[in-house]
């Protein structure tokens, strides 16, 4: 296969991939070879970690975080520093033909980091993972949850974008301009989340115990930090059926989109017939400093609750 004037010899289009669904490695290379136009420009400035499955979801599968000896020059790569030192080459997707030579690698899923390749020590997005409480699948509540933090996040004047994960739930997504570092980042997070929990501390906690949270949503900021990744935009998830994270409007979340409506098999006709609704999200990005004042007014207005940490 040619792609961006590189040639890709792709292997083993037949071995079942997503067993239940019938889906094959092949599917899922022409899926991101289909698809790569609307999802590489949220890619290209980000090293990202791979999630493969050599033999598909009936086999071992890992994380990588480290670029394989064997992959192309051509396969842009990012020296990433470990905070306990060292280093580790980070790859770029930054072209269909990398999305795709990374799929004929076993790549079912790409994990973004939170900061570009030019600067990792500071984030252009702040996150938010939002997801039923722990044993339950209830959508409703989290939907709930994530409309909540959009109203809030309204009174602050911030734009955000939404995106299911193709999991339990959804990633509410804050672009920032990166002048401020993920300490800063998840402190305000942090803070954003809090407000939420002192409004509505029977429906929210910001608890880390699980035995703490007592049916509560859990509003984890834990993500906005040095290292951490989430989901890419439009990424298979290795689960049966092949759900994808999925960048959606508020509308359709509020008519009650769920996190695993969309699927490698009907995404592109999605994409043929509605635009991405994150083509023009970090077209928005905050300065965090510009947003403390009013967070803290919000903060100081309500009562403390228990668990905030």
């Amino acid at each position: 296969m040619k792609i961006d004037g590189h040639w890709i010899e792709i292997t083993n289009r037949d071995k079942r991939f997503f067993p239940e669904a019938g889906l094959t490695k092949g599917d899922l290379i022409d899926y991101y070879a289909d698809v790569g136009a609307t999802m590489v420009p949220h890619l290209a400035h980000h090293p990202v970690s791979l999630e493969r499955f050599p033999d598909g979801l009936g086999g071992e599968g890992f994380y990588q975080k480290d670029a394989s000896e064997h992959f192309p020059d051509w396969l842009g790569t990012v020296r990433f520093p470990k905070r306990e030192g060292g280093h580790f080459m980070a790859p770029r997707i930054d072209s269909r033909a990398a999305l795709v030579y990374l799929a004929n690698q076993a790549m079912i899923t790409a994990h973004c980091y939170l900061s570009p390749a030019d600067d990792l020590e500071h984030p252009d997005r702040m996150i938010f993972d939002l997801d039923p409480p722990e044993g339950t699948e209830d959508v409703g509540v989290v939907r709930r949850a994530t409309l909540d933090l959009r109203a809030l996040l309204d009174e602050l004047s911030m734009t955000a974008g939404v995106q299911t994960t193709g999991s339990r739930g959804f990633h509410v997504v804050v672009p920032l301009d990166g002048r401020v570092d993920f300490d800063a980042t998840r402190d305000v997070a942090r803070d954003i989340a809090r407000v939420l929990v002192r409004r509505h501390a029977a429906r929210y906690t910001l608890a880390q115990r699980k035995d703490q949270r007592r049916g509560r949503v859990f509003l984890d900021v834990l993500r906005n930090s040095y290292g951490a990744t989430a989901v890419a935009p439009y990424a298979v998830r290795a689960r049966e059926g092949a759900p994808v994270a999925t960048p959606l409007s508020w509308s359709e979340l509020e008519r009650g989109a769920a996190p695993r409506d969309w699927t490698l098999g009907n995404l592109r006709r999605r994409l043929a017939q509605k635009a991405d609704p994150w083509v023009d999200l970090m077209r928005h990005r905050h300065a965090l400093d510009a947003h403390r004042e009013t967070l803290a007014i919000l903060l100081d207005r309500e009562a403390p609750a228990e668990e905030e940490e």
